[in-house]
């Protein structure tokens, strides 16, 4: 299994099919056309954002609760 290793591992087939895969590579990234600004911050619409943020800051507050629950500042 481990016969010939150094052979294998110095052999050019290895390079060759990388060099093969870099031109396609940059045939594909040169043809590609600009993004145009189009308002989107991490891809989401402002609505969706907004929602990112309302549930992220519900979930800090019912956090903040019950850590305050749980110590005793707070109580029901």
């Amino acid at each position: 299994m481990f016969d010939n290793l150094r052979e294998q591992a110095n052999s050019s087939s290895f390079y060759e099919e990388e060099a093969q895969f870099q031109q396609a590579a940059d045939t594909t990234t040169a043809a590609a056309p600009q993004r145009r600004s189009s308002g989107r911050v991490l891809g989401m619409t402002a609505a969706q954002r907004f929602f990112i943020a309302v549930i992220l800051m519900l979930a800090v507050c019912i956090i903040g609760a019950l850590i305050l629950f749980v110590t005793g500042k707070f109580g029901i």
